[in-house]
């Protein structure tokens, strides 16, 4: 037998790579884009709406103390290793369609094409908990779970949910769905559940009775470690009322499990789901529970980063955070349908989110490695850091008398501060929206859905990144005939399509149209095409050499045409100028001066 040589190994030629020889490439790279800051990794750095530092390079030197191993408790699905054959995670659909028929057509179809588990909404408009064996019929329940989500209808639908199952002779699977804080801070109405009763009921039939909902901290404008800081809260508060009542503590600890948003910000949702695990495995090391206390999760894509605009894009934001929500550790997923800001999904959408779990499972096998995320610099840090800033969140609610007692005042006022800093990098376009205020689409035809049962009123308030652009757009389409802005494109082509394509961009994102008056220089030229379009509001759009030579005629020849504002597309001051929009600038305040200026009504 002959034996191969070895194959040779890399060339010996290439120096290693330092963090000192990177800071010295990248402070030259910084010095000649005019950036100044003390060190490249404060220039390049970026922070959270929790005040964490993301760094732009990590090395060894950035592992926490004790950050776990990777694929052991607590970072693994239910707090078990996965051993043997690849395993996914539970494939959760949604459905809250008031008519027991088409839910019943709709939970059979999901289940026939790779639906695992069931997430049926009750009450309040959505369906009725009578009506559950009928959209149950023909269902295996013990081999499809149903997560029941009957806010003070809990122990009605409990009831009912296990006499079906008796009566089929299955033994149930899923969850009851009781979470008296989490209905209170959507809603602002208390529910009184006798929740040891629920779980002594629950524990009889395999399944949990509590779900720590913090989707509503979520879908209020708050941050990753504000989601995860309310969830404990609400986690210890259940806790100590299941103790109190005779359960002991790895029985309270049996009955709870968690769920959690997940957003396209792929890093943060994977950093936030392994955190989540963290600090639940710390509530159980306090307790002095040492096994069976994994926290057990369920994602949902978040619902605030949807758009009603350009709802197709909902697709890679619902993609991307499954796949983050896998990745970081999930136990179950449900995608929700990409048209679920236009109403009721129908059956294409809901195939899409289901068939977004069996790509990401089947084809691209994300599943088939235990928290694959596990040990990386970035990842370790980031979860280390997200689980310090929502423990000291923790136990601030606790020293403000606990979740039930921080929905008073603490908690809303922790959330609207957060949203109004993402609001703020929302307007300025620092947190683009694509397909709203970035790229988008005047010319599209929404999809038709049936309207979607109005949730309660009252409690956190509800919120969608989009939202303000969306009432922008909603606004331009009522007015009679689209609104339009000129913009004056100054000298050749080359000179002027990067301003102008920005400038378009931009007062596009409020459903302006744009027209343009082509490639001159010729004030009265440019004065004539402005009066052609029939607007009010102009907007120059050139390079700095050709302003300086042309803006304030330009300016002059506008407004003896008509022109009640004359915007400038970049940075800089000319005669007749009224304001600039420039990269960073508040999108929302110009778009709402144009409107204004226009005489759109509102």
């Amino acid at each position: 037998m002959t034996v191969q040589p070895d194959r040779p190994g890399p060339d010996p030629g290439f120096p290693a790579a330092t963090r000192d020889e990177w800071r010295r490439l990248a402070a030259a790279v910084l010095r000649r884009s005019g950036a100044e800051a003390g060190s490249p990794e404060e220039a390049l750095a970026s922070t959270t709406y929790d005040g964490v530092t993301i760094a732009p390079l990590y090395d060894p030197g950035d592992l926490p103390p004790d950050p776990g191993l990777p694929g052991f408790a607590p970072y693994v699905r239910g707090g078990r290793p996965v051993r043997g054959a690849a395993q996914g995670w539970d494939v959760r659909q949604r459905h809250a369609h008031p008519d027991p028929a088409t839910s019943h057509e709709a939970v059979l179809a999901d289940l026939e094409n790779g639906v695992t588990s069931l997430w049926l909404v009750l009450g309040d408009g959505a369906l009725d908990v009578a009506a559950l064996p009928r959209v149950l019929d023909g269902v295996y329940l013990d081999l499809a779970p149903v997560a029941l989500d009957a806010g003070p209808h809990t122990a009605e639908a409990a009831e009912t949910y296990l006499r079906l199952a008796e009566a089929k002779g299955a033994a149930p699977g899923g969850g009851l769905g009781a979470d008296p804080i989490g209905l209170r801070a959507r809603t602002g109405a208390a529910a009184p559940l006798d929740l040891p009763a629920l779980a002594r009921l629950a524990a009889a039939h395999g399944l949990r009775a509590i779900t720590v909902d913090a989707t509503p901290y979520h879908d209020a404008g708050g941050a990753d470690a504000e989601e995860l800081g309310c969830s404990v809260a609400t986690g210890v508060a259940y806790l100590r009322v299941l103790t109190d009542a005779g359960l002991t503590a790895r029985e309270a600890f049996g009955q709870i499990d968690f769920r959690y948003a997940a957003t396209a910000d792929q890093f943060l949702t994977i950093a936030k789901f392994r955190a989540a695990r963290r600090l639940w495995a710390r509530v159980a090391e306090v307790c002095g529970v040492t096994e069976g206390a994994g926290q057990v999760q369920h994602a949902v894509t978040s619902s605030a980063m949807m758009t009603a605009r350009d709802p197709w894009v909902n697709m890679l934001r619902t993609t991307l955070a499954c796949f983050a929500a896998g990745v970081g550790g999930a136990d179950a997923v449900t995608v929700q349908p990409f048209d679920a800001r236009l109403g009721l999904p129908d059956a294409f959408a809901r195939r899409i989110a289901r068939n977004t779990h069996a790509l990401l499972v089947e084809e691209a096998g994300v599943a088939r490695v235990t928290d694959p995320a596990g040990g990386s610099w970035y990842v370790e840090r980031l979860t280390a850091d997200l689980a310090a800033r929502a423990w000291e969140w923790f136990q601030e609610i606790e020293r403000a008398g606990g979740a039930e007692a921080a929905l008073e005042r603490l908690i809303p006022a922790r959330l609207a501060a957060t949203w109004e800093r993402r609001s703020r990098d929302i307007a300025h376009r620092a947190a683009p929206l694509t397909g709203v205020s970035e790229y988008p689409d005047l010319a599209e035809r929404l999809p038709v859905r049936e309207p979607a049962p109005e949730p309660a009123r009252g409690g956190l308030p509800r919120v969608h990144y989009a939202q303000a652009f969306e009432a922008l757009r909603d606004r331009a389409d009522r007015a009679p005939g689209r609104p339009v802005v000129f913009l004056a494109t100054i000298g050749p082509v080359a000179a002027h399509t990067a301003r102008a394509s920005f400038a378009a961009n931009l007062f596009q994102a409020g459903g302006l149209a744009t027209v343009t008056g082509g490639p001159l220089t010729d004030p009265e030229e440019i004065a004539a095409a402005f009066r052609a379009s029939g607007t009010t509001v102009a907007c120059l759009c050139s390079s700095d050499e050709l302003y300086g030579e042309h803006a304030s005629a330009v300016a002059a020849a506008l407004r003896r045409a008509g022109a009640k504002r004359v915007w400038l597309a970049g940075r800089g001051r000319h005669d007749g100028v009224d304001a600039t929009v420039h990269a960073g600038c508040d999108a929302l305040a110009v778009l709402g001066t144009t409107f204004d200026d226009l005489g759109v009504a509102p």
